[in-house]
């Protein structure tokens, strides 16, 4: 079963308390701050991130078993872990990326 967790919205404009990820070449901002749980998304030029993420928003979903729940989907950024806490994988669904967490607890 699928938890929300944040909403994801690609932008152009330099928000206020964003931090910047080296590796995937975009600031973004700390949707647990956010009242709406909005997570700001501003990529750089040289970003690889896939076009979906950089054009569309994006729903962030808390899931138990990142592997399941990726099986038989379009995959949009295949299974990545974050850290020793957090994996996560982004599908298309509807014509939009949705994300999979997997939190280790």
């Amino acid at each position: 079963m699928r938890k929300l967790n944040h909403f994801g919205v690609p932008t152009q404009v330099v928000k206020e308390g964003e931090n910047y990820s080296p590796d995937m070449r975009l600031f973004l901002t700390d949707y647990s701050k956010s009242p709406n749980r909005i997570e700001f998304l501003r990529f750089e030029p040289e970003s690889t991130m896939p076009e979906l993420l950089k054009t569309h928003a994006h729903i962030a979903y808390e899931v138990e078993d990142i592997v399941a729940a990726t099986e038989g989907q379009t995959i949009v950024l295949p299974i990545t872990k974050l850290s020793d806490e957090l994996t996560i994988a982004f599908i298309e669904e509807e014509g939009i990326a949705i994300e999979l967490m997997q939190f280790t607890k």
